[in-house]
């Protein structure tokens, strides 16, 4: 430990008490050294991981010159096991404000430098005090996440601080933004935290979370596997779904934080950014009339649709890795921000499984906190069938967008694009579950089932009778069509509310989200609902 670090700020037992421009020069540089950090050797070391240190993180995330820090005097009280020699400045947690695009954002970023990162009693209160201040300002919250878990030497106290955020991660859900980037080892109770904050972001090569290890794995189960494989940001944003986002470097990881804060409201008592539109409101979509196939068998991409129907082309899709036969993502239309639920006809001809119903469920529960209106995009041929979907719980997760949609009280449009068939028609923000306003295009095709599935079973002994049961088959499918799947049959019904010019899209979204703005909804009085396992 330098020289520096060993001071304390008490003044030193002189006759008289020196110059207050002398205290001044004292606390400069004070706090250079708590700046500096631990030293050379342990920057190096950091950056020889591929990995920024906490400061050069915190500049990346904040305007420039923006951050205020608090508590960087702060060091631990432990002793035992040689912690009484190794008290660091800010005990391997930076805490403060700043602002991201001109608005107020609270952030801690743990120091692997000091101590790995490891919580101990007072590095978690230094979080704890951050994350009321932005309870209480009404800002959101970033955890820059780099540390080795619970500080072993401090025991228990060490465990209770993971206590104390993971409760104020529950008390902020859906209050204020909270949003985790992993930016290295984030282990066992650890992990716990950011799988309750509404987004994670991590890094290739450099990011790992797992509750137990590849060393524990490997002796409980046999099975070998490196902690990339285990925890890497690839296998949360492929596979487990735990993070939304994967990078290849830390600078455009936090570059694209910053990007989602754009689209978030500061809390939930305020409407998300709007900002002037360059794109005309009434810009005609004709590019969308040759890029959807008219055969509803024929794939093509969502995201395209999406990108011509949005201001200036731009989203910012959430869980793009995972889940692929939905697309969720925040955008803005005439300037103001919506969220976007999409089957996506390029992965799995678009329909619902598990891992799909979950990823929207979450998306549609997160845009409703936080005052998001919601644009659902249905070319659904309905729920996935099978063993493995049944035995896993295929009820119970489609029921979770089902509560979702049925809780939402953001303005909700919902859009048919092609065919609709099904529970998923119903689950994908039907009228008969509250969406405000309901379109389709001339394409669509609302029914229980496909028209040649439904033949088969209306008609299955007159089609076996048949002396050409192949032709009787057509005959029956197209008559069940044009009696049961036409364009207007939901229309005639009051079900939809228009059936429009696929050009006349954007225009026709932002009149009606306009006509929405203002929607309020009285809720029963409950203490909350039991949502779906």
């Amino acid at each position: 430990m330098s020289a520096v670090e060993q001071q304390t700020i008490s003044p030193p037992p002189t006759a008289e008490a020196p110059h207050l421009r002398t205290r001044a020069e004292e606390l400069a540089a004070l706090k250079d050294a708590v700046h500096a950090g631990p030293g050379t050797r342990a920057t190096e070391a950091q950056h020889a991981k591929g990995k920024l240190t906490a400061r050069e993180r915190i500049e990346l995330l904040f305007d420039d010159g923006t951050f205020t820090e608090v508590e960087a005097f702060r060091r631990h009280r432990a002793t035992g096991f040689g912690l009484e020699d190794k008290k660091h400045w800010t005990d391997g947690v930076i805490t403060g404000w700043g602002t991201v695009h001109g608005r107020t954002v609270f952030a801690y970023a743990h120091d692997f430098r000091i101590f790995g990162g490891a919580l101990g009693e007072a590095h978690a209160e230094k979080i704890h005090k951050l994350m009321d201040l932005a309870e209480s300002a009404g800002a959101p919250v970033v955890g820059l996440c780099d540390g080795a878990g619970a500080r072993i030497q401090e025991g228990v106290t060490a465990l209770a601080g993971y206590g104390g955020i993971f409760q104020r991660n529950v008390r902020n859900s859906g209050v204020i933004p909270q949003i985790s980037v992993i930016l290295g080892p984030c282990a066992g109770g650890a992990a716990y935290s950011p799988a309750l904050t509404d987004f994670v972001f991590m890094v290739r090569g450099t990011s790992q979370m797992f509750i137990t290890g590849p060393d524990v794995v490997q002796a409980v189960t046999g099975e070998v596997i490196t902690q990339d494989e285990l925890g890497g940001a690839d296998a949360h944003a492929t596979l487990s779904g735990v993070s939304g986002f994967a990078y290849d470097d830390e600078e455009s990881c936090l570059e694209d934080v910053r990007f989602l804060l754009s689209f978030l409201p500061q809390n939930n008592r305020e409407t998300p950014p709007s900002r002037p539109a360059e794109d005309p409101a009434d810009r005609r979509t004709e590019a969308l009339l040759d890029l959807v196939p008219a055969d509803p068998n024929r794939a093509y991409d969502m995201r395209k649709v999406i990108e011509e129907v949005v201001d200036d082309g731009e989203f910012f899709e959430v869980h793009e890795l995972w889940a692929t036969n939905v697309v969720c993502a925040l955008a803005r239309l005439d300037g103001h921000v919506v969220g976007i639920v999409a089957n996506q006809p390029a992965s799995l001809a678009g329909v619902l499984d598990i891992h799909a119903s979950e990823k929207a469920a979450r998306f549609v529960q997160l845009c409703d906190s936080f005052n998001i209106p919601l644009v659902t995009l249905v070319d659904v041929p309905g729920f996935l069938p099978g063993v493995d979907q049944e035995h896993g719980g295929i009820i119970r997760h489609g029921a979770k967008l089902l509560y979702a949609y049925c809780n939402a009280t953001v303005p909700r449009i919902q859009l048919i694009m092609r065919k609709a068939y099904g529970g998923a028609y119903i689950v994908m923000d039907s009228r008969s579950i509250g969406t405000d306003i309901s379109l389709a295009w001339p394409s669509n095709e609302i029914a229980v089932m496909g028209a040649e599935g439904a033949a088969n079973v209306i008609f299955r002994r007159e089609i076996a009778a048949a002396e050409d049961p192949d032709a009787r088959r057509t005959q029956l499918v197209k008559e069940y069509k044009s009696e049961l799947m036409h364009p207007y049959y939901a229309a005639e019904r009051g079900l939809v509310d228009d059936v429009i010019d696929p050009a006349e899209t954007r225009s026709r979204l932002v009149g009606a989200l306009a006509m929405l703005r203002e929607k309020a909804v009285q809720l029963p009085a409950r203490k909350h609902g039991n949502q779906p396992q």
